[in-house]
């Protein structure tokens, strides 16, 4: 961050120049070429990292058009007119410097013409030509201004979880104390786009009362009547144990209120599996679904619970289409010591997977976060793996490190993340109320597609 201050009317100099370099970046680039329409094949077609935009049209008026809003004459300015001429083209990694000399000044109307050119680090001519702006004619400051990074999202991951439960009749499902706005409407609308049939279950004088005030319409859909949320999740429980349900989904009641009733032996959803959260994300920056696990149920794993766990987001992955998901097992560092205990319960998981006691993924570790994901990061530090830097699936060393990389990943890097519980007789959904729709939809998608995977005869 910076402060910014302008250069006014009276105080540029015909003959006065201003010069910015800047190197071009992927994203940059991407967003570019989008802003300027050439995303069709003649521009965008057979083209790999290192290419452009065949015009930088579109460069050249950032590059102008930040060195006279921000530098001269800078805050304040309006540009009234260009006449630019464009030649050559633009690569990722290419260092472009732009230059602005004023040609001539106008009084009347505080009009300033600038002359204007950008070439590349070879020297060779991208831009030439005039702008003409209206300088301004006070002092204007801006302290700590900052420029935006762009971020481009490379994969719709969601969308295709959701196209591919298209044709696949919908799940039968429990949505336990659906008594707000978010939790009612998302069940409606995962059942007007045919993914489940749901089953309210919660107090029904209230969840008929909030569809009155929301103007939601519950005809034909089922009620079981509780008289409270614990209730509620007892209920949609013995229902999931007695084969009339699918799967549960969140309502508007705690996730421990949920939990606590799936979690007991012999009145719960238990399995011989330990239960577990997966996080599904879709990074915009990561060219692929990224599954963080666990980040909500089991606080400070064993190494028995992380056999489960990573087993259970193994499973998930290859019910979601993944044939052979890659898994890193996450640490501070990529070597063993005994100082870290996540460091040696990487080792032995990745030979319990060497011995079968593991199936269906690869696994490594122990892999540092950027090891993980970033194949130049892996690369730097000499690290020989298949996994590292296109890891499928982070496992996590406990819950704590588990929920701040998904929370950062979310509110940090845009990502979206459906949740899941798994290791459960049914696929149980837990939504949040800062859920958008898309992500509400795509953890519904997802236990739509495991409840089909894992669909037994009894199920009405």
């Amino acid at each position: 961050m910076r402060d910014v201050t302008n250069r006014t009317y009276a105080e540029i100099k015909v003959g006065a120049t201003e010069s910015a370099k800047h190197t071009m970046t992927m994203n940059e680039i991407e967003g570019l070429a989008l802003v300027a329409g050439e995303v069709d094949p003649f521009h965008v077609e057979g083209r790999t990292d290192a290419a452009g935009p065949t015009a930088p049209g579109a460069a050249a008026i950032a590059l102008v058009s930040n060195l006279l809003l921000r530098r001269m004459p800078g805050p304040g300015t309006t540009i009234a007119e260009t006449e630019l001429h464009y030649a050559g083209t633009i690569a990722v990694g290419d260092e472009l410097t732009s230059t602005v000399t004023v040609r001539r000044k106008r009084a009347k109307d505080h009009r300033i013409t600038f002359a204007c050119r950008c070439v590349n680090q070879r020297g060779e001519l991208l831009v030439e030509g005039l702008a003409h702006v209206v300088a301004p004619t006070s002092r204007v400051t801006y302290s700590n201004v900052a420029t935006p990074s762009l971020i481009l999202r490379r994969n719709d991951g969601f969308a295709a979880l959701i196209k591919r439960c298209q044709g696949l009749p919908p799940v039968r499902c429990a949505v336990v104390h659906p008594c707000d706005r978010d939790s009612l409407f998302g069940a409606l609308e995962a059942a007007r786009r045919g993914l489940i049939v749901p089953v309210l279950v919660g107090p029904e004088a209230k969840i008929r009362a909030l569809a009155k005030a929301e103007k939601a319409d519950l005809s034909g859909i089922e009620i079981v009547a509780t008289e409270h949320s614990h209730a509620a999740a007892e209920m949609a429980v013995e229902m999931a144990r007695l084969g009339q349900v699918e799967a549960l989904m969140k309502g508007s009641l705690h996730t421990d209120e949920l939990m606590a009733a799936i979690v007991p032996s012999t009145t719960g959803l238990r399995t011989a599996r330990r239960i577990s959260h997966v996080f599904v994300m879709d990074v915009p920056t990561y060219p692929r679904l990224l599954f963080v696990t666990d980040a909500a149920v089991n606080i400070f794993p064993t190494l028995d619970d992380k056999v489960d766990i990573v087993q259970n987001a193994i499973d998930l992955a290859r019910t979601l289409g993944i044939e052979k998901p890659k898994v890193a097992v996450l640490s501070a560092l990529e070597m063993v010591t005994s100082k870290i205990e996540s460091t040696l319960h990487a080792a032995a998981l990745c030979k319990m997977a060497d011995r079968g006691q593991i199936t269906g993924g690869e696994i490594d570790g122990p892999l540092a976060f950027d090891n993980a994901i970033s194949v130049h990061a892996a690369k730097a530090k000499k690290i020989a793996s298949s996994v590292a830097g296109r890891a499928d699936i982070l496992l996590v060393p406990d819950l704590e490190a588990g929920n701040m990389m998904a929370k950062q990943l979310q509110y940090l890097a845009g990502a979206d993340a459906a949740g899941i519980v798994l290791g459960t007789r049914v696929p149980v959904v837990l939504t949040s109320r800062a859920d958008t729709v898309r992500t509400r939809l795509a953890s519904t998608a997802v236990m739509v597609l495991v409840a089909h995977a894992k669909r037994a005869p009894g199920i009405r």
